[in-house]
Order: C-alpha cells, then structure tokens, then sequence
C-alpha cells in the first residue's frame, strides 16, 4: 500500500468515526428532547410545555414534538378527558358513579354519591388518645360502607403520623368529640338535612346550625355557586383530595393524584374548575398528599403516595351501602 493510500484509507476511517459520533450524538440528542418534550413523564412534559414562551428555542424544538393546535390545547387546559369507570347502572342500588379525569398534570378520580343521605364522617373510636387510626378501608368496613375517600388533617410529623390526634374541630352524630365549643376554624360538615356546610365558624356554631358530622381543613372552594377562594393562598402541585356537593343534594368525592411520573398533581385552581364543571353548588378542601385516597368495594382507586402503606386516619367520609 502505497503512502497516499494510507493516508487516504486513515482520513476516510477518520471521517468515517467523526460521523458516527455525529450520528450518535444526533441521535441521543434527539431522543433526550423527546423524551423531555414528549416522554414516559406525561405531566412534566404537559408542564414544560404549559410555561413555554411563544418565541425562542425551546418553543422551535417543542414544534418538533406537537402542532401548534396540540399545544394550544395543553397550554389552554382543554386537554382533560372525563371517563366513567363506574356507573349507577353497575352498582345499582348504590347510587355511585366514578369518573377519571385527566388534566396537564394530574390524574384524578371524582366519585358522585346519588344518595345524600348516604354519606357520613366517620372518625377514630379512640380519637386524641394517642391510639392510632383505622385506614380507610377499616373505617368503610366498620361503619358497613360501601366506597370512602379520607376526610380532615391530623398531626403528621415527618409523614409518619398516626391518625390518633386531628386538627382542629370533628363532630361525630351531632357530638363535639375533637376540639373545644369556641375553637373556631374552617368547617367542613353534613347537617341534619344531608347538606354541606362549609365556612369559618366556632364549633358550637356549628352544632348550633343542626351540623352532624364535620373536620376541619381548607380553605374553602365553593359556597352557593360563587367562587370565594383567595387566590393568594396558592399552593404548589399535590396529591389532593375535596368535597362538594350539587343543588340537587348529590355529593361529589374528588382525589387526584401527585408526586408521580404520570401526575404531578393539582393545584386549588384545577379543583375549582372541576367541581364547577360538576355543577357544585359547594366546595372545600380536605387533607390531601399521603393521605390522597379513594376506596370502592375494596378496591383502592387512585394511586397513593404513602410509602408507609395504607394510612391511619382520624377521620373519613364514608358511603355507606344502599338498602
């Protein structure tokens, strides 16, 4: 082999590599943008492209992903799906239907309660003793219920509380059993009448206005049709979990999921909306994060976070089973 074939044989080796790095690098450039832009993490990739500006580079690479109508569409919320996975007709005489939805960054499940009636707070047996509380699959089995999502917050320290001392007010069967008659706080409660009363009040206020069942939690969404959440209360993406209830009487359970590849979770807002396109009359917030939980014959309907296991509560609202 002559001198300038070797050297043209080596610069074409040469070249040879250089574009294999290239092709490689193009390649795993790419694939890391996909999956960025467009990848296995759906909520963060719906949240990258929510905050994009309307010009620059990553709005050019994101085009290599999405159409302008698809991202329009993110950007706007309009991307939520509504899907019945339970209906009355399959739980009859229950009263229960159960639809997941999906938004930007979140997967959610709302759970409609037909009958008013059927709905109650069901509490710890041994609230404020130290002794911990049931999960909510116990409390459903021991007050002879059918589906039931958590209810009011509880001292948690480091994520590892036991449900056995609640926050502020609980009434249980028109009984003050947690708290102290002028303790005031935002109450969530079912009076006498199966309605939903939400607001600021004292517990003896509540127990006053014929309230049975109530926890304290927040802040409060929906009173009479008309939004009254404060705006500068808002907090960041997370598992969440709330209370409304229609004209009609008809009770509206809402989980959603968060801290998770496929949901990063809610903000108050995307509750707000929710409930409204639900047709609340009334709505509130419940505890939400490792407690976030929604059962139903059993069957534990969204995805909870808690890396302990099914959490001790103090406090849930339970459906009980239809006559």
């Amino acid at each position: 082999m002559t001198k300038r074939t070797k050297t043209m044989s080596t610069g074409l080796v040469v070249t040879l590599c250089i574009l294999m790095i290239l092709v490689t690098t193009g390649v795993t450039t790419f694939l890391v943008l996909k999956e960025t832009y467009k990848g296995s993490s759906v909520a963060y990739s719906n949240q990258l492209i929510k905050d994009l500006p309307k010009k620059g580079l990553n709005r050019t690479i994101a085009g290599f992903f999405y159409s302008d109508e698809e991202i329009k569409a993110i950007q706007n919320g309009i991307d939520e799906t509504d899907v019945i996975i339970k209906t009355r007709e399959e739980v009859s005489p229950d009263g229960i239907e159960i639809h997941a939805l999906k938004g930007s960054t979140y997967q959610a499940y709302m759970m409609i309660v037909s009958n008013p009636e059927d709905l109650m707070v069901a509490v710890n047996p041994y609230l404020d003793s130290g002794a911990p509380g049931p999960s909510l699959e116990e409390y459903i089995e021991m007050y002879d219920g059918i589906a039931g999502i958590n209810a009011g917050g509880f001292e948690d320290a480091n994520g590892k509380g036991n449900g056995g001392q609640a926050w502020g007010i609980v009434i249980s069967e028109g009984e003050l059993v947690s708290g102290y008659p002028t303790e005031y706080g935002p109450v969530i409660g079912i009076n006498e009448e199966n309605q939903l009363i939400v607001g600021d009040m004292s517990a003896q206020q509540a127990l006053d206005w014929g309230v049975r069942d109530a926890v304290t939690f927040g802040p409060i969404f929906i009173n009479q049709f008309k939004n009254v959440f404060s705006s500068s209360r808002l907090a960041g993406l997370n598992p969440r979990t709330a209370i409304g209830q229609r004209e009609d009487g008809t009770f509206l359970l809402l989980v959603m999921d968060g801290r998770q590849p496929l949901s990063f979770g809610a903000l108050y807002p995307d509750i707000i909306k929710i409930m409204q396109d639900f047709g609340a009359m009334t709505a509130a917030n419940l505890d939400g994060g490792n407690s976030t939980v929604m059962v139903y014959e059993g069957e534990t309907i969204n995805s909870t976070v808690s890396i302990y296991g099914a959490r001790n509560l103090p406090t849930a609202f339970v459906v009980k089973a239809g006559e």
